[in-house]
């Protein structure tokens, strides 16, 4: 089994474009969620939820040939402007695209949400599809980012796109983790993408797990692991990283940002909304057998925490027993981004890395009083100055999918 580390990252978060936005951002304990009632109730006139997390920025889709941009819906655009970033980091060259040894490994919740309503209103108002592009199929596909990421940069190797909501690029970034570790590929693009579109939020209305009692007060929502939480804020972006062999690493010459030592994703079989403590016990557990480690050896945990009661007294409950009395340090970050959903994984990864690098933690926003359930764990609550070296990376999804990364510096 060969070692699989991370060179390069690329980020299109809430805040704008560029990794460095998204790091300033979050160090100065901004939130990216807002009001969007303006926005969405033209459209939908009876959401619970009125707050989101939309990218600020203007991105520029002009700035991708438009031969490539015609399969392109927001997902897969924010999914190419992160994957730019990223490869130029990691100072990719062009000659690896082609080489057949390099692969993708890029996922989303499902495809373009506005390039689907382009096509449904087309369909139900008019009954008619003849005036819709010829591309609008490839912005809808559920792989629409990985195979426009394939296609724009003529990569050859592997494309893989595992659609699992919430535990998307967790997922991605561990398929991407086998497939070099086990000699298959040396370099994987990994990542994932969601855009915001009230029908996104509305689906999690829908299960009574959207935030609804701070639409005036945007800036208190979500509140993980928080008694007075209400539930989850959807959110949009896409993050990227680049793994490859370290063998590919050291023979380049780039920088090593990561050293990732295992994963683990398995479904809890318990319920397709509810996360369910035992479960989540078992995958954390797993994920570090498989680095060949122990709890003991964990430095921090970065918690997927969405704000739900369910969901963050089940992760609480599933830290405490597995890590017991070692005070790990425990923080999420969707208080600042809202739930970016099949970017999520990527883009906190990504925050875990700079955090590693800088030697700070940063907290749980909106976190002032623990929950039931979510006590006897070490919630960082303020910037935290400390060197960690081996950290867990979790996201749970609906459906029962749990993931788990194991990383260190």
């Amino acid at each position: 089994m060969r070692r699989v580390v991370i060179t390069g990252t690329g980020a299109v978060s809430p805040y704008g474009v560029s990794v460095g936005t998204l790091m300033e951002n979050l160090f100065a304990n901004r939130t990216a969620v807002r009001s969007m009632r303006e926005q969405w109730e033209p459209k939908i006139r009876d959401l619970s939820c009125w707050v989101g997390a939309p990218v600020m920025e203007p991105l520029d889709p002009k700035s991708i040939p438009r031969k490539f941009r015609r399969g392109m819906g927001p997902t897969a655009i924010m999914a190419l402007l992160a994957s730019q970033e990223a490869i130029g980091h990691a100072r990719i060259p062009e000659s690896a695209f082609s080489s057949g040894r390099m692969g993708v490994s890029f996922a989303s919740t499902t495809g373009s949400a506005l390039s689907m309503e382009q096509f449904f209103m087309e369909y139900f108002q008019k009954a008619e599809i003849k005036n819709l592009p010829s591309g609008i199929f490839f912005q809808i596909m559920s792989h629409t980012a990985a195979a426009n990421i394939a296609y724009a940069y003529n990569i050859c190797g592997r494309v893989i796109s595992p659609n699992a909501a919430c535990a998307s690029s967790s997922q991605a970034i561990g398929l991407g983790f086998e497939a070099i570790q086990q000699g298959h590929q040396d370099i994987m693009l990994c990542g994932g993408a969601d855009e915001l579109h009230p029908v996104v939020s509305a689906c999690f209305d829908l299960v009574h797990a959207c935030s609804y009692k701070y639409n005036d007060e945007p800036t208190r929502t979500p509140r993980p692991f928080d008694r007075d939480r209400d539930g989850t804020v959807c959110g949009e972006g896409a993050g990227a990283v680049i793994l490859e062999s370290e063998e590919s690493a050291l023979q380049r010459g780039t920088p090593i940002l990561a050293e990732i030592l295992g994963f683990a994703t398995m479904a809890d079989g318990t319920h397709m909304a509810e996360s369910h403590t035992q479960s989540v016990k078992f995958c954390m557990k797993r994920a570090i057998e498989n680095a060949h480690g122990e709890p003991g050896d964990i430095e921090y945990i970065n918690a997927h925490a969405t704000g739900t009661e369910v969901g963050d007294r089940a992760e609480a409950e599933a830290i405490r027993e597995l890590f017991g009395d070692h005070a790990v340090p425990v923080s999420g970050f969707k208080g600042y981004l809202g739930h970016t959903l099949g970017a999520s994984g990527v883009l906190e990864l990504i925050i875990c890395l700079k955090m590693l690098d800088q030697g700070r933690i940063i907290p749980t926003r909106n976190l002032d009083n623990p929950g039931e359930g979510c006590e006897g764990i070490h919630h960082v609550i303020a910037l935290e100055e400390r060197k960690i070296k081996t950290f867990v990376k979790n996201n749970f999804a609906f459906g029962g999918i749990n993931s788990v990364l194991v990383l260190r510096r």
